[in-house]
Parts: C-alpha cells; structure tokens; sequence
C-alpha cells in the first residue's frame, strides 16, 4: 500500500444493473421504462440552442420546481430537485444523519442505503423483514438516529399501507424518516399527504421510471420548508449547479403530461398483472409486486443458473447473490412483446429441465 492510501476514504461501491450495447437485446434488468417520452418533451431538443448550453444552469432550478410544486400541490418551498433520486437520497444522508444512533433500514432493500452510510461514516443497522419479505413497523418504535424505507421496497416489490407507514413516522419524530418511492406510480400509495402532519418527513421520487426519463437523471424530495431548507443548504455547500439546463428543461414539461403518464403507467401495470397469472402457470413464486419489477424465483430450478441461461439467451434480468435473496430473480416489467419473449423462454426451459 502506498503511504498516501491510508488516507483514502474505502467502500465497497454499488453495483448497478448492467448496460448492454448490442441489438437484439431483452432488457428486463434495470427497471427502466420501456416506453418512450411523449412527443411533447421530445420536441422540446429542437429548441435547445448554444446559449442554453455555455452558460451554467438555474442554481435554484426554479422551472423544474414550479412544475413539481404545481403537479403535487405543494409549496415551491417543499421541493427539492436532484441528479436523480440517488442524488436526492444522498445529500438526505449527509444532511440528516448526524448523530451516534444507527440508521436503519431493511436487510433487503435497495442496496445503495448502505453504501452512503459508509461513505458517510454514518451509523446504520439493517433489520431483517420477515419471511414474507415483510417490513415489520414495530421493529422501527426504537431509539434510532434516522430511519430509510423503501416502499414499495426493492427489490421485492411489497407496498406497506399507509397507516403503518404513519405509525412509523408518528413514532419518531426525533429523527427524519425518508420514503424512498421510485416506484410508488405502479400500484403504491404516496405518502405525500404526510408531510403537512410531519416536518419530519421526506419523500423522494423519481422521473427515471414511471416517466421515462432515467437518462436525463431527474430525482426529487418534497417534505416540509424546514426539512427542504436543511436539504439545500448542503447541496449548496457542495455543488450549486447540480442539475443541467437540459434535464430541467425536458423535466418541467412531462410533468404536464398527465394523460401519458397515467396511460404508460397504465400499461405497465396491467402486463405486470398479466404476467403474473403465467409466471404462477409455470410454477414461479413471487411477493405481490406493487412496483414496475416481478421478484421471482422456482421452487424448481436454481436462480443463478436461470439467470445465466436467459442471459445466454440475450434477455438480461437482475441477479443478486446475496443471503436470503439468492434464489430469486428481479424481472423489470417491459412491453407485452418483451415479456412474450421472456415467457416463452420460460416455458421452454421448464419444459425442457422437467
């Protein structure tokens, strides 16, 4: 090691779901989705010109928030805007997560959690779901220096009710507690309405999956104008300018499109249902997905070496070894063709393997 090395701050990094460039391909892995932008914003690239480009971006990003502050009917003061909601979530941890009680979160869920409180240097404890998977709202009544809950989680897919989710928040209000809802558009129940009961709340969505928008890294937070003003405060200690023109631009208008938007997620939901139903036929077990994603697995046939052959087969789902989750898969929901190509593979390999 060089002397210059016990320096470095050491973590081991997230791993994201891969990107694959060849044609052909199926891919189920990322949880993007898989239909385009509107038209509308698609358009709105003809009208970027040089100026927008050489000079440096809204700091307050005012566009993007008046748009959100009006679709969610919150105050501009509520709303906080990021490099997608990892952006958002991380600058949550470093603001709000200070203190020498552990952070805790669910032993499966999104796997980024702890990686920032690494990072971070931040206490956390995981705490085990149950055996269906289940987050268990008395194991979060405890002393604790923040709590993070995805819901619905990843990569599960479970939704937890509303009022547990109260419960959780009405318990702790000595601390923040984060909702991460990436996926609450397929089939969740927001806990927006929470925030204007709790200044301890923070809820953070995305544009990456319900809009179709992941290349353009748009994320954002809305809780009260306290919560929200501790959140700026430390982006602005670290980076001003953190959202390009671009992105705020294109972010402002799908927000109008509110008819797209509820027919794409629309479509969504009803093939996830509808592959649900055949999943089952093929003897596959899953938790109840309320996200854009079915968590699979066969009594049958070793998950890892399904992976594989699917993957030979150039239809890529998301692997994970880890304990307690090794023998599952995490299927992105994508068109009906897609998931027609999938399902074909499936019922070919069962046939096949039986």
């Amino acid at each position: 090691m060089s002397p210059w090395e016990v320096n470095v701050r050491k973590a081991a990094p997230y791993v994201p779901g891969e990107q694959p460039g060849d044609k052909g391909i199926v891919k189920l892995n990322t949880n993007e989705n898989p239909y385009q932008p509107p038209g509308e914003v698609l358009r709105q690239l003809e009208t970027i010109d040089g100026d927008l480009l050489r000079r440096y971006p809204d700091p307050d990003m005012k566009l993007l928030v008046t748009a959100l502050s009006r679709r969610y009917g919150v105050a501009s003061e509520q709303v906080f805007v990021g490099v997608g909601s990892d952006d958002v979530l991380s600058m949550a941890f470093l603001a709000f997560f200070h203190g020498s009680r552990p952070v805790l979160f669910p032993d499966i869920t999104y796997s980024f959690y702890d990686v920032w409180a690494e990072v971070y240097g931040i206490p956390y404890e995981r705490i085990p779901v149950d055996g269906e998977f289940r987050v268990v709202k008395e194991d979060y009544f405890r002393e604790n220096g923040g709590i993070v809950l995805a819901n619905p989680n990843a990569p599960t897919g479970l939704s937890m009710p509303l009022e547990q989710i109260e419960e959780i928040v009405a318990r702790n209000r000595e601390s923040v507690v984060i909702l991460d809802e990436a996926y609450v558009d397929f089939g969740g129940v927001s806990a927006l309405p929470l925030i204007e009961k709790y200044d301890n709340l923070l809820v953070v969505q995305t544009f990456s999956k319900s809009r179709s928008m992941a290349g353009m890294r748009i994320g954002f937070a809305m809780g009260s104008k306290k919560l929200i003003g501790y959140l700026y405060s430390i982006r602005n200690s670290v980076n001003s300018y953190t959202m390009n023109p671009v992105s705020l631009r294109l972010g402002a208008r799908i927000t109008e499109e509110e008819q797209w938007f509820q027919d794409t997620c629309g479509r969504i939901i009803a093939t996830r249902e509808r592959v649900k139903k055949e999943l089952k036929a093929l003897g596959f077990v899953f938790p109840d997905s309320d996200a854009n994603f079915i968590f699979a697995s066969h009594p049958a046939y070793d998950a890892k070496k399904l992976f594989l052959a699917l993957r030979e087969a150039k239809i890529f789902v998301r692997y994970f070894e880890k304990p307690r989750i090794s023998q599952y898969l995490r299927i992105t929901v994508g068109t009906d063709r897609q998931m027609d190509q999938l399902l074909d593979f499936l019922k070919n390999y069962v046939r096949k393997e039986s």
